[in-house]
């Protein structure tokens, strides 16, 4: 079932822009690619912005859920990337994006496996990381500093560590996000709001500098979009639509818990993978009793799938690694559901998990592609590709403004809403829950109808794939999904009347 309300608002405006030549196109609507609209836009200048699916469709939405400082790329010797992370960071923690984007806690235990030479240098890594913080000018307030501490107190953050043989834990602090794809919604809303067209279901077949071939997804229909510059910020389709990019994608895996599997843990965890020096598991508990545990870093060969396919010997890796730190063993009937997302990296000899995550804008006079990178970068992405845009075309464009745009939700926080809303909808959650008071019926993790209509009403969602995969996360458990799906479809039928 789809919503006939954002079907008729996006067919007025796929009529608006195929009848006039924008200044910019931006294909591609993950956090770049929507953060690519809104820089354009917020420099006055006009924008389309097209996917071929739906916001947070790709890679946005199947993160680790971290805003991080880039401590692994301080280890490599990348202190450029890891210092642009730390400054990406303090801005979205700071003013862009605070609702959305908090400090939390994560111990690393110190197990027998974790040898007092190791945790030195893990320490001495975590503390190289808050001079990081310190340079990006990210107050400690904000993200306290990292310190020791013994076995009975990083038993209180994590009592599911087996307490045989260990020493204590290394405390460190962290961003990360509640959602990531609630973040790229908001990213593409504040587009909107400075007047850039978002528009799903817009498969672009062919980019060239003048615009883009465009096939509209819902109706079949084939039109031309004219654009004075185009931007594509696909992601790990990139190269489909720009054959001079040469990407190597890497699987990302992660498990989602049933609630209670990992109960009473507090903090986030790293885990070191045996074998690796600079590479750690994460494991992230959830509001709702789940926890979340990633992440693998495997190649990818072949085609790029719309939506990747977690294989078993993932699983069973992520689940060995756990089990290798806690005092009561996690079984594959406690994983409740597995997603896995594809990084986009740019293509150079050596493992995919020792490639660079610095990001490139290429162009060779023609379309402008933005590609590598990570989802704490977004906002230096786009700004990069919307400058090569405006140099490149001369486009009558001042310098970016995103560092000082507030998303979607970051005005004041209100008061007397539940905690919940307020974590998802920031300064907008008293209007939220005014729906919900009207429309207080469970959906799935907490989620109601109510929620379910905002989204449908101002977040543009078309269908129960938008509402139950990307605005709410309740599609990660198939039968949570099979069980909101008919009171989804129902808030779909009650809003196409509005």
């Amino acid at each position: 079932m789809r919503s006939s309300l954002n079907a008729r608002r996006r067919a007025r405006e796929l009529r608006e822009v195929a009848e006039e030549r924008v200044d910019v196109l931006v294909v591609g609507l993950g956090a770049t690619g929507a953060g690519a609209a809104l820089d354009a836009a917020s420099r006055g200048l006009s924008v389309a912005a097209i996917d071929a699916h739906d916001l947070a469709f790709g890679t946005s939405r199947w993160s680790s859920k971290m805003i991080h400082g880039g401590l692994r790329y301080l280890a490599k010797g990348q202190v450029d990337v890891a210092y642009e992370s730390a400054v990406e960071r303090g801005i979205l923690l700071r003013r862009t994006a605070p609702h959305l984007v908090k400090a939390h806690p994560y111990v690393l235990p110190l197990t027998s496996a974790v040898s007092r030479r190791q945790a030195a240098l893990i320490m001495a890594g975590y503390r190289a990381g808050d001079a990081l913080r310190a340079a990006a000018r990210t107050p400690r307030r904000l993200l306290p500093g990292p310190t020791r501490l013994n076995a009975a107190r990083a038993h209180t953050l994590a009592p599911v560590v087996n307490d045989e043989g260990l020493r204590g834990a290394l405390l460190s602090w962290d961003g990360r996000l509640l959602d990531d794809a609630r973040l790229v919604v908001a990213i593409a809303r504040t587009a909107a709001g400075h007047g850039a067209r978002v528009l799903t279901r817009c498969r672009a077949l062919r980019l060239s500098d003048r615009g883009a071939d465009v096939r509209d997804e819902l109706t079949g229909e084939h039109f031309t979009i004219r654009a004075k510059a185009v931007i594509n910020a696909t992601g790990v389709w990139a190269g489909t639509l720009d054959p001079q990019v040469k990407l190597r994608p890497s699987r990302g895996t992660h498990l989602v818990l049933s609630p209670g599997t990992l109960p009473g843990l507090i903090a986030g965890m790293h885990l070191p993978i045996p074998g690796e020096s600079n590479r750690f598991a994460l494991v992230l508990p959830q509001r709702d009793g789940r926890a979340y545990v990633g992440l693998t870093d495997e190649p990818v060969e072949g085609p790029v799938p719309d939506v990747p396919e977690a294989p078993e010997e993932d699983v069973r890796a992520l689940l060995e690694v756990l089990n290798g730190v806690l005092g009561t063993r996690v079984t594959r009937e406690a994983v409740a559901g597995v997603y896995a997302g594809l990084r986009p990296l740019l293509a150079a000899d050596g493992r995919t998990a020792d490639l660079s995550r610095k990001h490139a804008v290429v162009s060779d006079g023609g379309v402008i592609t933005v590609i590598g990178g990570k989802l704490t970068t977004y906002r230096r992405m786009a700004e990069d590709a919307v400058d090569r845009a405006v140099s490149s075309r001369n486009l009558p464009a001042g310098r970016c403004r995103t560092r000082k745009i507030p998303l979607v939700g970051a005005g004041p926080q209100p008061s007397g809403v539940p905690a919940r809303l307020a974590e998802r909808y920031g300064s907008e959650a008293d209007a939220v829950h005014e729906l919900v008071k009207a429309y207080p019926e469970e959906v799935g993790l907490g989620i109601t109808e109510g929620e379910l209509m905002w989204s449908v009403l101002h977040e543009g969602a078309l269908d129960e794939d938008d509402l139950l995969d990307r605005r709410t996360r309740i599609g990660l458990v198939r039968t949570d999904r099979d069980r909101a799906l008919t009171a989804t479809r129902d808030v779909l039928e009650r809003t196409s009347h509005a």
